[in-house]
């Protein structure tokens, strides 16, 4: 393989290693030291991203308390792998302090300090290549959220890497009526800015926070609705979900994420299992994708559930914990916590695996974890 790669020419070696998956390119760094100095390279890193789609590789998840100011250290990055996945909790050890995840765009991370904190700041990272950037944050909130936008294809492959945060506050007028408001972080300018824009939101936003679509942010609310933001336009406007609520004996549990360039919203019930996707914004227009009964989910995957509807129609009360809950949705794959587990469920190819145990995560409890896609990407950053 060395004498081969001897007679090549540096910008073949390029051209060809750009078109090869990130998780190839790892291997491919040790074949010599010319192949490791370009795969290193920032030049390189940007143009793979445009080159290549990132791969989805998993689901990062941390767990919250709700009545304690205190953050939740321990996060957990589960693999999307056949069988049962192996739990990382040291992914982000390479930041210079403890971090809340916030947001995940095209393998790039948004995190903020643990609180409490002297000083919290946002960092901006890729856990593949360990680069990062921090950013001062001025009143941090605990419940507060902040989405990622990053879009290669935007990108020079001869400049920086650009991206854009949005930090969504919920704010009371007069007459008690509570609106989303709207700050943006800009790379280029490097400074935060209030944005005109506000939108009447009188719910509060929960789960897969900030997935990126198309150019628009996605919030799930807990109002059988989605706040939406479009970065570009500085536009917000709400999208109702699919079926409310309110017509389940139980509350459902349900989450948001993407698939194919497209919203998708997943809902299950006592009814079962129901997955969406948005055909038109203003319209509010859903087709659905997917449907099968828990007594069919059941039947198909003996060796993992028993008496699924049952179990789930107990659940009647707002506060209770959902026995099955949807927690995160990416590129046709369900990540579901059924009652002391967490499962994997490959909805295009009919396919269900065990991820892991509470146990494996070291905890009694996945209560209200913030869950977010992870893709795997060499998105260089400067400024670490």
């Amino acid at each position: 393989m060395k004498k081969v790669v001897r007679f090549l020419n540096s910008d073949i070696i390029f051209s060809v290693l750009s078109r090869v998956p990130v998780k190839t390119l790892l291997c491919l760094k040790c074949i010599c030291k010319e192949w490791h100095r370009i795969i290193s390279s920032h030049s390189f890193s940007i143009a793979h991203v445009k080159e290549m789609e990132t791969v989805f590789s998993g689901f990062i998840l941390q767990e919250k308390f709700l009545l304690c100011n205190d953050d939740i250290k321990t996060i957990s990055y589960i693999p999307v792998e056949t069988g049962r996945a192996r739990v990382q909790q040291t992914v982000f050890n390479f930041l210079p302090e403890d971090v809340v995840v916030l947001a995940s765009c095209r393998g790039l991370v948004c995190c903020r300090s643990c609180l409490p904190s002297p000083d919290p700041v946002v960092y901006v990272c890729n856990p593949l290549n360990k680069h990062w950037i921090r950013l001062k944050l001025v009143n941090c909130d605990k419940n507060e959220n902040i989405g990622l936008a990053f879009d290669p294809s935007k990108n020079p492959i001869d400049t920086s890497v650009k991206f854009d945060l949005v930090r969504v506050k919920q704010v009371e007028n007069d007459e008690e009526d509570l609106y989303a408001t709207f700050e943006l972080y800009s790379s280029e300018t490097r400074a935060w800015r209030k944005s005109t824009e506000t939108c009447q939101c009188n719910v509060n936003l929960i789960k897969n926070k900030g997935v990126y679509i198309g150019g628009v942010l996605h919030w799930l609310t807990d109002g059988d609705e989605v706040l939406t933001f479009d970065v570009e336009k500085e536009l917000s406007w709400l999208v109702s979900v699919p079926v409310p609520k309110t017509e389940f004996r139980s509350i459902p549990g349900a989450c948001i994420g993407e698939s194919e360039g497209r919203l998708h919203y997943v809902m299950i019930s006592e009814d079962g299992v129901d997955i969406w996707f948005l055909e038109d914004y203003f319209e509010f227009k859903w087709t659905l994708k997917y449907c099968k009964t828990l007594e069919e989910i059941e039947k198909e995957y003996s060796q993992f559930f028993v008496n699924l509807r049952y179990r789930v129609s107990q659940r009647v009360c707002m506060d209770s914990n959902p026995w099955m809950d949807p927690l995160g949705y990416k590129d046709g794959i369900l990540f579901m916590k059924v009652c002391g587990s967490l499962f994997l469920h490959d909805i295009e190819n009919n396919k269900m695996s065990q991820a892991c145990t509470l146990e494996d995560l070291n905890s009694v409890s996945v209560l209200h974890p913030t869950v977010l896609p992870y893709s795997m990407s060499l998105v260089p950053l400067n400024g670490s």
